[in-house]
């Protein structure tokens, strides 16, 4: 399928036979969101109603579900996966009124619109959609058919992807494959299985991040923190973990420039079981001996990237760990109403500061950052340390090996009982000690606690603000777990003044945050 730019955000697609319209259908399926509006123009017979059915249909993930055309019924709504959808059919409709008895100026928040004749409601138009135009050409065969793509406002920056993505399938030779979205996490990245040839892969969608309003000394909140602008850190570790014997993906195809990757599909097993999942002990220990077999090794602070040029993983410094910290200001105790005022705030960043200083003179090694359940595999095929597939480490930094440690000790996702907590701990520093007999545990104890804390404070802070900001309510259900596990860290006789600051200053209310 030949997608060719021609101006902006508009994009002209030929479609020469069902195959390749099924390709183009998925293309825009895979990209559609909570919210979005797209339009379906062209004359009788050229397409638009198969177009919405089809779409419908893999939206389903089920081939045989009943579409039936809103031609005569207007509005047909559907209960899908990933958000509600609405396909309207407004060719009879003739004036205004019918449009308001139809509802379609009082949309379900979140529902994605199909609208064919769109011409029928200009006025209702969204200034952010995507309209998509077909026309037949029947010289070249009934199932011909020419497509345009316009992103208009916020989709236009969509739309251009959309357009790179394909070009991008198609000369890695995945321009058969079949597409599936699959879920996502708590990024603004994509992530498809493709299959080809019976065979599955992994795409990630990630566009490179612009950068946020500066929030302190000119620099935005990514930088200070350290996170990853582009596919790149992604690709570097991917290499430096699998040398090492460890799985992380391997990387079939790449263009690091706009952000996609084709890469190994390490399949949906995960270290958790149950609903609500639960921890399996043995997945849990075999991802601390993949921490274990990290940290007994000296690791590079740079790794290439292919033949592009090397990568220098970025410090954990005390600028990242604070303004990490404060997300706990900015956003959970704004939620819950209760703003830290000038000199609280001032209070906190200085015992923060102490607190830290032991994680910021400690041996040095990778740290992948997100250690959790949501990014470790299962592979029971594989052996000893290899068996835990690793994902999500395009953040990685270099610092102390306490804070991955308290990552999977503490899963942000999962209860862990303290019991299983404390075993977690023992086994790492068992083995540290047998590797080092001069392995400090009271030092490392006390590390652990803190970096566990700066954690737990971060993702109270991450999660208000996935809701206020991002529209995710859906992480608030982690909150209790969080703050239970924020109790366990400042517990530690070193952390007293800490402490202290949470008792007099973070309510025990908001979010039904348990005691």
């Amino acid at each position: 399928m030949l997608l060719t730019a021609t101006g902006g955000a508009s994009y002209a697609v030929t479609l020469p036979d069902e195959k390749a319209t099924v390709a183009f259908m998925i293309d825009i399926a895979c990209a559609l969101e909570p919210g979005d509006f797209v339009t379906l123009s062209g004359d009788l017979g050229s397409g638009k109603t198969t177009f919405a059915r089809a779409l419908i249909r893999h939206l389903a993930n089920n081939e045989t579900i009943e579409v039936p055309s809103p031609t005569f019924t207007l509005v047909q709504s559907y209960e899908l996966p990933r958000f509600s959808l609405v396909h309207a059919d407004l060719f009879r409709v003739s004036g205004a009124a019918e449009l308001v008895e139809l509802g379609l100026d009082d949309l379900p928040e979140g529902a994605v619109v199909l609208m064919e004749w769109p011409d029928r409601a200009a006025a209702l138009l969204p200034p952010d959609r995507l309209d998509i135009a077909f026309s037949l050409s029947p010289m070249l065969g009934s199932e011909f058919r020419n497509a345009r793509f316009v992103g208009h406002g916020s989709f236009a920056a969509r739309a251009e992807r959309i357009a790179r993505l394909r070009s991008f399938l198609d000369q890695a030779g995945f321009e058969q494959a079949r597409r599936q979205r699959m879920q996502g996490d708590a990024s603004t990245r994509i992530f498809e299985r493709l299959n080809l040839n019976d065979k599955t892969t992994v795409l990630m969608n990630a566009s490179p991040k612009p950068d946020g309003p500066p929030v302190r000394d000119g620099k935005p909140y990514s930088a200070i923190a350290h996170l990853a602008e582009d596919t790149v850190p992604y690709l570097a570790l991917a290499a430096g973990l699998r040398e090492r014997n460890l799985s992380a993906p391997t990387i079939l195809h790449a263009d690091p420039e706009r952000g996609f990757i084709i890469m190994e599909d390490l399949g949906e097993e995960r270290i958790v079981a149950g609903d609500p999942p639960a921890p399996i002990l043995q997945r849990y220990e075999t991802a601390m001996d993949v921490l274990i077999s990290l940290h007994r090794r000296s690791l590079p602070e740079t790794l290439p990237v292919a033949q592009r040029h090397d990568y220098r993983l970025p410090p954990y410094d005390l600028d990242a760990f604070l303004i990490e910290a404060e997300l706990l200001l900015d956003w959970y105790l704004a939620s819950v109403d209760a703003p830290p005022a000038g000199a609280a705030r001032e209070t906190f960043v200085a015992l923060w500061r102490t607190a830290l200083e032991p994680a910021l003179s400690a041996p040095r090694t990778w740290v992948l950052r997100d250690f959790h359940s949501p990014n470790l595999l299962w592979l029971p095929e594989r052996e000893k340390v290899a068996r835990i597939g690793v994902l999500d480490f395009q953040d990685a930094l270099i610092g102390p090996a306490a804070y991955d440690v308290a990552s999977l000790a503490q899963d942000a996702r999962v209860d862990i009982p303290e019991k299983m907590e404390l075993a977690l701990l023992s086994r790492y520093v068992r083995a540290r000690v047998e590797d080092d007999r001069n392995f400090d545990t009271a030092a490392f104890t006390q590390l652990y606690a803190t970096l566990a804390a700066q954690r737990a404070t971060k993702i109270l802070g991450i999660f208000a603000r996935l809701d206020r900001r991002d529209g995710k309510p859906q992480y608030l259900r982690h909150i209790p777990r969080i703050w239970n596990y924020l109790q366990r860290s400042l517990a530690h006789p070193a952390l007293a003044p800490l402490k202290a600051w949470y008792d007099a200053n973070v309510p025990r209310i908001g979010y039904d945050v348990a005691n």
